[in-house]
């Protein structure tokens, strides 16, 4: 099982998006790329921690390559919005892909560059690597499905 990080507006959304995709083993979201490895969502949405909200993603890369994942990355928020998604402003509502190891970093490249050609220059996603990465509270893990009525 491989896992991969990424940041795309408000957490619960792509958690709820990717939680049912073939191959996608397990859903997480938390914070990433900040200063510390421990961090409250009060501490992040203050917005001097780094950190962005963040779905941490295991999956079966025999069922799903990381390269389908950044496709849907990119299609399943607006990656040319810089420290926002939609009504959510503030840079803990990014777009990153925080990679793994070098195979990651190149595979977001090659993705980004697509999508950038696709956008005319316009994207402004983030590529990292992966650093102080903390799970957010249980009650944001599935939230969405929580929260259904």
């Amino acid at each position: 099982m491989k896992k991969c990080t990424l940041a795309l507006g408000c957490f619960w959304k792509p958690e709820e998006n990717f939680k049912n995709k073939q191959g996608i083993i397990e859903t997480e979201v938390g914070y990433a790329g900040g200063l510390s490895d421990k961090v409250t969502y009060e501490e992040v949405c203050k917005g001097d921690t780094g950190h962005a909200e963040v779905v941490r993603l295991t999956f079966d890369e025999k069922i799903i390559s990381f390269k389908k994942i950044l496709d849907l990355f990119f299609k399943m928020h607006d990656p040319t919005q810089k420290d926002m998604q939609y009504p959510d402003v503030g840079t803990q509502y990014r777009s990153e892909i925080f990679y793994e190891d070098d195979s990651q970093k190149a595979e977001a490249k090659e993705i980004l560059e697509i999508f950038n050609k696709e956008l005319n220059g316009k994207i402004q996603t983030n590529i990292s690597e992966i650093k102080n990465y903390c799970k957010a509270e249980e009650y944001h893990q599935k939230y969405i499905e929580k929260n259904r009525r």
